[in-house]
Order: C-alpha cells, then structure tokens, then sequence
C-alpha cells in the first residue's frame, strides 16, 4: 500500500503574491521532495500582444505594485531599441536614479517588512504579532526606520515620475520629464537619514548573525549552483544595462566564469525556459547544461557573487566584510538578506555621486523616431534579480510577440530546492510523530522562500492577515493532522 503523505502549506505569508507548499514525505518519514507551487496565473505576455510598444511601459508595469519601476524602466529600455535610438545622457542617468530608487524601497520593503519579524521576534513567536505591527511594538525606532527608509525610496521615483507606484514616466526614447532642481535638493536633504537606518539595519543583522542565526546559514537554501545578472564595466556591481554595463554574467559557485559579456539581444542563446505541471511559473535554465545542472540563482546574492567590486567606499567595505563571513562566492541563501543591505548601501552611494552630477538637471530628456527594428531585447537588476522583456513588433509598432523572464522565474528552482532543505533538516520523523504539527518549525520552511523575497503578482498580502492552513493528509485522503493560523 502507498503509505507517502503530504504536507500543505497554504498560503505562503509575508510575501507578494499567491502561492503554496507541499512537502511529500516517504514511506520511512523522511522529506521526499518538496515544491513551491505559484497558483495564480497572470497572463501578460498575450494580452499584451496587438498593443502598440509604447504602451508596454504603463501595461508591463501593472505586473507588480512593489516592482513597477522595474518593468517600466526594461520596457523603456525594450522601446528605446525598437526605435534604434540613443537617448539623451540626462535621461540615462535619470532612469538610473529611479532605479536606484526602487532598489532602496523594494529591499526595505523585504528585510524590515517582510523578513525581520522572524529574526527578532523569534521563529516561534504568535504569529498574529510576528509581522510589522509586532515589530512596532517590540522596536519602535528600528520600524519606524524602516518605514522612512522606504519612504525615502519612494520620495525619489515621485520626485522622478510623478507618483510612487505606476508613474507612466520612463517612454521609449527617454523620460517624459527632468528633475527640477529643487526635488534634487531635498533627495539630497534626505540622504543623511537613509544611511543612517541602513548602517542601523546592517550592524544589527550581522550581530543576529554572529550570536542567534547560524543554523540558518546551513540550512536555509546552502548549496552551490550558478549565478547570473549584469555586471558593469571594470567588473563593477551593476542594476542597469545602459551605459557603464558590460553585459550578462554567469558564474558556477567555485567562482568559474562560464559566460561573460553576454549581450541582451543574445539572452536566447544561453537561457532556455522548462515548464512543470504543478506551478504557473517557468523555470529557466542555463542552456546546454539542461534544467537542474543548469539551474541559477539571480538577485542581491547573486549581484555581490559576480561583481569584484561595487566602487563606493562604504559599500566596498561591507562588501569585503562579507566575503569574509560567506566566502569569495556566497551560497547560503540566507544571506540574502545582508546583501539587500549591502545593495541599499551601494544605491545610496551611487544616487549621491548621481545627485552631483550637473548633467542630471539637464532638459533634455528624449529622443524621438519611428520603428526602425521589429525585434528587441530590454534588460535591466530589478530588486530581486535579472528581467528580460523581448518584443517582436510589426511595421505598426503593434505587438506581435512578447516573452517576459522575470527574477523570482530564475529564482524557482533554487526556492524548490531551500525548502527542500529545511524540511529535510527540521521535519524529522520523530517532529512528525507529535500530536501537532510545530507552528514555528513550518514558519521556517516559508522563510526559505522569503530569502529570495519573491514577487509572484501585483498585490501584496497584509502581513499576518492571511489564513495558513497546514494539512498532513494520508495516501488513501485521510486528515491525520490539522493546523490553522487567522
């Protein structure tokens, strides 16, 4: 008789879209498998199709109300080739600065939102107060950082577009608009304060690190795999495939270049894409090595693992700091989190060079042209990791054909994989013969997910709102264990 049961997670919290988990054990007990499976299904790359391109900038945008930025700047960047133009220098260095900007935002969104709560109230803390209202109320100063951290990212793609989420600003061609002087002054007004609460974040997680969390860096997603994302001239940390961008890097985890300088239009040529009968969301791959070997990890992690230097001092610094704690390459996924840090470091640095920059304030924002190239290929570092869109177009400038490769895409088969491993590690046989099923030890398992902080649609869940229900089902559909939360 088949004996194997399975554990469902369900829904994932505290992260941004729909998704469940399902841990299948073995006839012995033991962790079989386990799958993150995305159950919602958003259909852009056809409803897309039939649309001008220079509408793909608003449309793509409404993929996420976290990462619109992303997708409107690589939409942009997609409409600029299907012009065959070079845009104006200020408008270049303008979309990097929202770029910057929604970097800082996303990543504060994820570590003290998101992520924090586990690290300092305690994997087993209630749930009804492990989120950002429990963190309120336990460290008042370190939330409400958090929160103008945020703020502060938020302020700048305003100041850059008009409003804070969808702002229909970047257009093929360039921007719509300049920054007027005096947004640029108060951005830099505020500076001081941004980098004060990410000094704070960084130096607290790094002691939670050295005192109460190593376990977790061995069991949360450790394992070597490849590593793939921009990188900039000089080996330079990058976010943007524009001037300055040496191309696509991948990366094995003994530090192996396996490719380098990899050209956006040529993303074909070393990525494939699987599907699975169990989740919406695909599964690219490196090509030639097939799905699992050739598998890879995009995003912060990834980023800090590819580039040799991010060149700014004080990211630099941290930047040495944690090749030291997690060597020249970083597996451990948990250190995902102190790299979002690091990245907020870095963009602050950056965005400060940036804000100096004269040339920035200059009118001058857009070129302008008809269709000159039917096929075209925008990339750019979204917070979580490497976007590709690819458009085929007609005569018109109307859509023929789209594929969109997202991050948290990327991403799959390394979450799959962490919440393999922590299932493995906590759910014993002998935890799964109690009378219940440990609250705290399946928040654990969704922990693994939030390393990567991924971004599965254009809503965001209330963080501790939503209802989990964990069932531990028999082979013949018996309930044999039951937990609800909300």
């Amino acid at each position: 008789m088949n004996q194997h049961r399975t554990i469902t997670i369900d829904p994932v919290t505290r992260i941004e879209g729909h998704a469940k988990i399902t841990i299948h054990l073995a006839e012995d007990g033991q962790v079989a498998d386990a799958r993150f499976h995305v159950s919602e299904y958003r259909g852009f790359e056809k409803f897309c199709e039939g649309r001008p391109f220079t509408e793909m900038a608003a449309i793509t945008a409404r993929i996420c109300g976290i990462c619109p930025v992303s997708h409107l700047l690589t939409a942009a960047r997609t409409g600029d080739k299907i012009l065959a133009v070079q845009i104006p220098e200020a408008a270049e260095k303008l979309r990097r600065l929202m770029n910057l900007a929604q970097i800082i935002q996303s990543h504060a969104l994820s570590f003290f939102h998101l992520s924090s709560p586990d690290f300092l109230l305690g994997w087993d803390s209630d749930p009804q107060r492990r989120n950002i209202f429990g963190l309120i109320a336990a460290n008042p100063d370190l939330a409400r950082g958090g929160i103008r951290l945020r703020q502060f990212g938020q302020g700048v793609i305003e100041a850059l577009g008009g409003r804070k989420i969808h702002a229909a600003w970047a257009v093929p061609g360039g921007v719509r608009s300049p920054l007027s002087q005096d947004s640029r002054d108060q951005i830099l007004q505020a500076l001081p304060e941004a980098y004060a609460v990410t000094g704070q974040g960084l130096e607290l997680f790094k002691q939670l690190l050295d005192q109460h969390l190593r376990e977790e860096l061995r069991v949360f997603g450790d394992f070597p795999s490849l590593f793939l994302g921009l990188v900039g001239h000089g080996d330079r940390w990058e976010h943007s495939s524009g001037t300055g961008c040496l191309g696509l890097r991948v990366m094995d985890s003994d530090g192996h270049v396996l490719a380098d300088g990899v050209r956006e239009d040529d993303y074909a040529s070393v990525i494939s894409e699987a599907v699975e009968p169990w989740t919406y969301l695909k599964f690219p791959y490196l090509k030639g090595l097939g799905p699992e070997a050739g598998s890879y990890r995009v995003g912060p992690l990834a980023r800090l693992n590819l580039c040799e230097r991010i060149g700014s001092e004080r990211a630099d610094r941290e930047l040495e700091e944690f090749r030291h704690r997690g060597g020249r390459v970083v597996t451990a996924s948990f250190l995902n989190h102190l790299a979002r840090l690091i990245e907020v470091l870095a963009c602050l640095e950056q965005m400060e060079l940036l804000l100096h920059d004269p040339l920035l304030l200059d009118p001058h924002v857009r070129a302008r042209a008809e269709v000159n190239c039917r096929e075209a290929v925008g990339v750019s570092e979204a917070p979580r990791g490497t976007l590709f869109h690819h458009y085929r177009v007609d005569d018109n400038g109307l859509i023929q054909q789209v594929n969109l490769i997202i991050a948290t895409g990327q991403n799959n088969r390394a979450m799959n994989r962490t919440i393999a491993q922590i299932a493995r590690h906590y759910l014993t046989p002998t935890e799964l013969a109690r009378p219940q099923l440990n609250e705290g030890l399946l928040n654990r398992i969704e922990a693994g997910i939030r390393c990567f902080d991924p971004c599965l649609s254009c809503s965001t869940h209330a963080a501790g709102s939503m209802p989990l229900q964990i069932q531990l089902i028999s082979a013949e559909g018996e309930l044999l264990k039951e937990v609800r939360r909300g």
